[in-house]
């Protein structure tokens, strides 16, 4: 499959700046989710000044960087439009780097989850690069293009976690975060340096057009952006929603006394693999055939796959459908980047992908708790049943709901 995808070298501008993006896009997401295995005890290390308990300020530390992230991304994306799409990629990994630095000196659990939602609004590095990207790219290679920094995102999120075990058992909690500091900082010098951007500034807005509001009211009535944005929450919440009851389902698939972490952690690595491996080349399909073809295949794959994992009664049953499912959200995410990239009029890439990056932190924020209130409500296999219906949605939304042609 390697061999097919026929890669390019790097003989125009737009390249260069894809290619950095993307170095910057798997370094980041590494740096970020370094974090991840450790938070929980890094609170517990830390303890609380108030009458609060612990895991009220872990779940505090967790999600107030989505929420934040939810409020802040469509205003730097309207930023972007106006100042310079790398100007805020810069911005997202240099304020990252002093951000992740200053929580390894956190004092308590409060400051930690104050920091947490600090970072929420000062990085959106994923829709930094997709804005810059999107700008640069040629329309015709935007499918491509979404999926290489999808796959550099995935990277970092599958490597990350290990590392920043490894680091926090041997070194301590506060090392990944000076680490992460490290990390954001070197892709910042790197796309300061590397990235060279045409942008022009864009003439004042018109008198019926002076507010960032209309300008996001605008966006919403383009052909086929309102839906996209529906397809990128019910897809997202499809996919996170059963985060919190996955352990617990494969620690009821196995034998007592089994490595259930281990387990865990192999079905997250087999879904990632999957989803890795057929990015770029589904993306690469979606740029000859049509990205919304690609896109219905993806759901309704996606949905075929989650649906029989409710009834598997072994766990290399659950592993097979995992990985399956894994390939077929490998067609989603970069597709449905690709598509807003094409439904945006020149010059609204910035605006496009802040309210992209705030839907998503949208679906992150609200999935986990829809996914543990169906399995307190029925039990841990109807989550799987219901993220199967809600990509089998997705599907019929996308038919019906998407422009039959790529717009002009």
């Amino acid at each position: 499959m390697l061999n097919r995808l026929r890669w390019p070298v790097i003989t125009e501008p737009w390249q260069r700046t894809l290619y950095i993006a993307f170095f910057g896009q798997l370094v980041s997401a590494a740096g970020f989710s370094l974090i991840f295995p450790f938070l929980p005890l890094y609170v517990n290390e830390l303890g609380t000044q108030t009458s609060l308990s612990l895991e009220f300020w872990a779940g505090m530390a967790i999600s107030s960087q989505a929420i934040t992230m939810m409020l802040a991304s469509p205003l730097w994306g309207s930023l972007a439009d106006r100042y310079g799409r790398k100007l805020m990629l810069e911005r997202a990994m240099f304020g990252g780097a002093v951000v992740m630095t200053m929580m390894a000196f956190a004092r308590s659990a409060e400051e930690l989850a104050m920091l947490r939602a600090l970072q929420g609004v000062i990085t959106g590095t994923i829709s930094a690069s997709n804005a810059l990207v999107a700008a640069e790219a040629p329309r015709d290679r935007l499918g491509y293009a979404m999926a290489l920094l999808q796959v550099g995102l995935w990277s970092g999120v599958a490597v990350g976690p290990l590392l920043g075990g490894v680091m926090a058992d041997a070194l301590g909690f506060r090392v990944p975060f000076i680490a992460t500091g490290a990390l954001l900082l070197a892709s910042g010098i790197l796309i300061w340096r590397g990235v060279h951007e045409d942008f022009s500034p864009p003439p004042p807005p018109s008198a019926h057009r002076s507010g960032m509001l209309s300008r996001w009211q605008e966006i919403l009535t383009l052909p086929g952006v309102g839906v996209t944005y529906s397809l990128r929450f019910l897809a997202g919440v499809g996919q996170l929603m059963i985060q919190p009851v996955a352990p617990l389902f494969i620690q009821s698939l196995l034998a007592p006394g089994s490595p259930v972490g281990t387990v865990t952690g192999v079905v997250a690595g087999l879904v990632s693999a999957a989803s890795i491996g057929c990015a770029l080349y589904i993306s690469r399909l979606a740029d000859r055939v049509g990205a919304r073809r690609v896109l219905r295949l993806s759901l309704l794959g996606a949905g075929l796959f989650f649906l029989p994992q409710a009834f598997v009664t072994g766990i290399w049953q659950l592993m097979v459908l995992q990985t399956l499912m894994g390939a077929a959200l490998g067609g989603i995410t970069p597709t449905l980047s690709a598509l807003l990239g094409r439904y945006a009029e020149a010059g609204e890439e910035g605006a496009i992908y802040g309210l992209d990056n705030s839907i998503s932190s949208a679906a992150r924020a609200a999935a986990p708790m829809l996914g543990a209130g169906i399995a307190v409500w029925f039990d841990l296999r109807a989550a799987f049943v219901a993220s199967g219906l809600i990509f089998l949605l997705a599907t019929v939304l996308a038919s019906v709901g998407l422009p039959g042609r790529k717009p002009a």
